[in-house]
């Protein structure tokens, strides 16, 4: 956790709940629960099963003879002084509370420490909703108050299934940050957190895109659509440094399709050699964000989409368009820009000759042929990324 607070440039004060305790920073707060034990049974009780109200105890002692927290029925014997009595293992012994010789039961805890500590603001899960009402009960007994709070939805895994770490189906921030950008995921965390959002490898190359495309979309916007434009608040986060309107030079998909053509085996030299048929300048170090990028996408690559990549033949009316393709390019100039290329190949593709129903096969078969893959980019684009005379490679290797 702290590691996470440091990478991130949070300010915080780390606290921590065993040090508290064992101290004796918990105490005055112990001797509440001790207190009102009676309004905080009459709280938890009525929520358990009838199994275990018959051995539930808002205080855990810890075992004088063994050291393990004991979960056993207590007497109150003197709040003030923090005195209990229970059974520990056949006898009746009288232990104080105080000190570390104790803890809590969750919800019971939770309210104790926002107690104590003074938490004003709180965030959980949908599945501690339950728990945030007991324990807001609770914290009024203790003469505190319920903190102001968020209640976010679950996060989901690419079968739609809640994300446990028992089960080990999650993606870890690591993860994310080894193949997106840290603005991306802060992007995709800061969006509508109470509807529930699936969190997989696969989601990362959008959350990479979508936050640049509503970082551009800035200047342009009224002031009401900026304070609804996750992006404007994400750059204030850690002080403003400006960033309104830049824009990706290469987007993440393009990246991913071009790393995807050069293999598993791809480096950030051969990468930069190629956007700079695309880019002005095309420099690492003048481009920072995109180079974070680079990097980025050649790891996904070699993780997700090399091992994926399996380029069909072209059936005949293809190979015949992509022939025709291959023509075209060939007399086109090797500077044309994207927007020629793209309707060099959408002309081809309404042509009725080759048998296209829609353009989207027309793609589709481009994409299956040429990268391995069933969904792609823009061909125009990709053409200028990756160069006419590799690109005319590609289709003769289609067509050989």
């Amino acid at each position: 956790m702290r590691k996470f607070l440091d990478r991130f440039g949070f300010d915080y004060e780390f606290v921590s709940a065993s040090d508290r305790y064992n101290s004796g920073a918990f105490d005055d707060a112990l001797r509440g629960v001790l207190r009102h034990y009676d309004a905080i049974q009459a709280i938890m009780l009525p929520t358990l099963r009838e199994e275990r109200r018959k051995t539930y105890s808002p205080v855990l002692p810890v075992s004088a003879k063994s050291g393990i927290v004991l979960q056993v029925p207590i007497e109150v014997v003197d709040a003030e002084n923090g005195l209990i009595r229970f059974e520990d293992e056949g006898e009746m012994v009288e232990q104080s509370v105080f000190g570390g010789q104790s803890k809590l039961q969750w919800k019971v805890d939770w309210a104790m420490r926002w107690v104590a500590l003074g938490v004003d603001y709180e965030m959980c899960g949908k599945d501690l909703t339950d728990s945030v009402t007991q324990s807001g009960k609770i914290a009024r007994v203790l003469g505190g108050n319920k903190p102001e709070g968020l209640i976010y939805e679950l996060f989901l895994d690419e079968k739609g299934e809640k994300i446990s770490k028992s089960k080990g189906n999650g993606l870890t921030i690591d993860q994310w940050l080894t193949y997106g950008s840290e603005e991306s995921l802060g992007f995709y965390l800061f969006r509508e957190p109470k509807s529930a959002k699936s969190l997989h490898t696969g989601i990362i190359g959008r959350a990479v895109d979508e936050y640049w495309q509503f970082r551009e979309k800035l200047p342009s916007q009224p002031v009401e659509q900026q304070l609804g434009n996750p992006v404007w608040h994400l750059l204030r986060t850690n002080g403003y440094h400006g960033g309104e309107g830049d824009s990706l030079e290469v987007s993440f998909g393009l990246l991913l399709n071009l790393v995807g053509v050069l293999g598993a085996h791809a480096t950030r030299e051969q990468v930069w050699s190629y956007l700079g048929n695309y880019v002005e300048n095309a420099d690492p170090a003048a481009h920072p964000a995109l180079d974070t990028l680079v990097t980025c996408a050649l790891a996904y690559n070699r993780d997700f989409i090399a091992p994926t990549l399996q380029r069909r033949k072209p059936d005949a009316n293809e190979a015949a368009a992509l022939a025709v393709l291959d023509e075209e390019l060939a007399a086109t100039s090797d500077d044309a820009d994207a927007s020629l290329l793209q309707n060099i190949v959408y002309e081809i593709g309404k042509d009725p000759h080759y048998g296209f129903e829609s353009l989207r096969d027309w793609f589709k078969a481009l994409y299956e042929t040429l990268l391995g893959s069933s969904q792609g980019p823009r061909m125009g684009s990709f053409i200028a990324l990756y160069g006419i005379e590799n690109t005319r490679k590609l289709i003769a290797e289609a067509l050989a």
